[in-house]
């Protein structure tokens, strides 16, 4: 019989069902008699269901399986927290976007653990490599298993004869890209960095946008900045971006429908960004970028970390500013405190994998070749110019359909 489709979104009340461990206990209730694999997938990959169900069917049923397309980290990095940080290659965890399987005895397994144990991670930052880490258990529960019919490939490659599943790697448009005057940047930045973040701003992504504005604790005019009256702080900076979202909502023209805040060594492809909004109605309060969680496993809320980008619709920060919902210091995490008012407001934050908090070397090679990124974030190590000319620049690429042209990320 067919396979039964659940949408994760639709299954759980609570914040957190997007982490999937909080729904193995639904699982193993539901479906831990009559049915031997929960397979786990992304809205965009593709599956040839008899063909799944033929390599499913060459494991034993009744053991811990844990299948996926492996992924590993070439060097260990902040993302990971710098897991087996002497050779981070031994550890491997699922490409999502392939799909990955648990056999029933282990959803089992796993669901009896989490009643007796609850979770106790305060944050979920990448969730493939959390899950893969959990159902190890250190060394107590299974390995990933490798499957090589789980697929990443384009579905019209002459690769996926093999394949089960199949991925496509185009950037969602759904019309017309937004137009440049839609969408206004605003760059966070201060008086330290005018010198040398900035710069890179405008040998990069500045001249893709049409409306953008620069806030600092200083006005400097040859760049130009706005000085907001806020003094920059070491850690969050909460305080500047609300004036930063009152400034939008009072100064900018009211038919501005988009608003996205960077920091300044945000490397970002507008170009990329206004397609991707052609998916979104400014008309609904939007939250969008890279969502992490924070408790989410006792009553806490996910947020859009700031590094990758924040996009909102002008009706999510009206909806925030006629909330008094604020930080609660000015040097607050500002992106933490946007998730806990908007989850406080019942507006859920818009997950986009192709934001990202890091470099593109923090992530591993086989995650980024399937996806056309929107943004990463630091200039720590790298040259940070070429990153953006190597993964984000618009070039021949954009025109062809998604597929990538002349790309050289190897020394990157």
């Amino acid at each position: 019989e067919l396979p039964t489709v659940l949408l994760i979104h639709q299954m759980d009340g609570h914040e957190g069902a997007w982490t999937i461990l909080p729904l193995m206990r639904d699982f193993s209730v539901t479906y831990g008699r009559n049915s031997s694999w929960i397979f786990f997938c992304e809205e965009d990959t593709r599956i040839q269901v008899v063909k799944l169900l033929e390599t499913l069917g060459r494991f034993d049923g009744s053991k811990e399986w844990f299948l996926g397309k492996a992924l590993y980290d070439e060097e260990s990095t902040i993302i990971h927290h710098y897991a087996f940080a002497e050779n981070p290659t031994v550890f491997k965890f699922p490409d999502f976007a392939a799909g990955w399987a648990l056999s029933i005895p282990l959803v089992n397994k796993l669901a009896k653990k989490l009643k007796s144990e609850p979770l106790k991670s305060d944050f979920t930052i990448d969730l493939k490599h959390e899950i893969a880490l959990y159902i190890w258990q250190k060394g107590e529960g299974p390995h990933l298993t490798p499957v090589p019919e789980f697929c990443t490939d384009d579905v019209n490659s002459y690769k996926v004869d093999h394949c089960a599943t199949t991925f496509s790697n185009f950037l969602p448009l759904c019309g017309e890209p937004v137009k440049k005057e839609d969408v206004f940047v605003a760059v966070k930045t201060c008086q330290k960095f005018h010198g040398d973040r900035i710069p890179v701003v405008k040998q990069t992504w500045e001249r893709e946008a049409a409306l953008i504005e620069y806030y600092s604790d200083y006005a400097d005019i040859s760049i130009p900045t706005i000085d907001l009256g806020i003094p920059n702080t070491d850690r969050g900076h909460c305080g500047k971006t609300f004036a930063i979202l009152e400034r939008f909502l009072n100064h900018s023209s009211p038919r501005t429908p988009w608003l996205v805040i960077v920091d300044d060594d945000t490397l970002i492809s507008i170009f990329r960004l206004r397609k991707l909004l052609s998916c979104y109605d400014p008309k609904e309060p939007v939250f969008l970028g890279e969502r992490y969680g924070y408790g989410l496993g006792t009553g806490g809320y996910s947020y859009i970390t700031g590094g990758g980008g924040m996009v909102f619709s002008r009706i999510a920060v009206q909806k925030l500013l006629a909330s008094k919902c604020r930080c609660y210091s000015m040097d607050a995490p500002d992106d933490m405190v946007l998730g806990m008012c908007f989850s406080g407001l019942g507006i859920p934050v818009t997950h986009s994998p192709l934001f990202h908090q890091a470099r593109p070397m923090d992530y591993p090679k086989g995650y980024l070749s399937h996806q056309i990124p929107v943004s990463f974030h630091k200039h720590w190590n790298i040259d940070p110019v070429k990153v953006y000319f190597t993964w984000l620049a618009p070039n021949t690429e954009e025109s062809l359909n998604g597929k990538k042209v002349g790309y050289n990320r190897e020394d990157l």
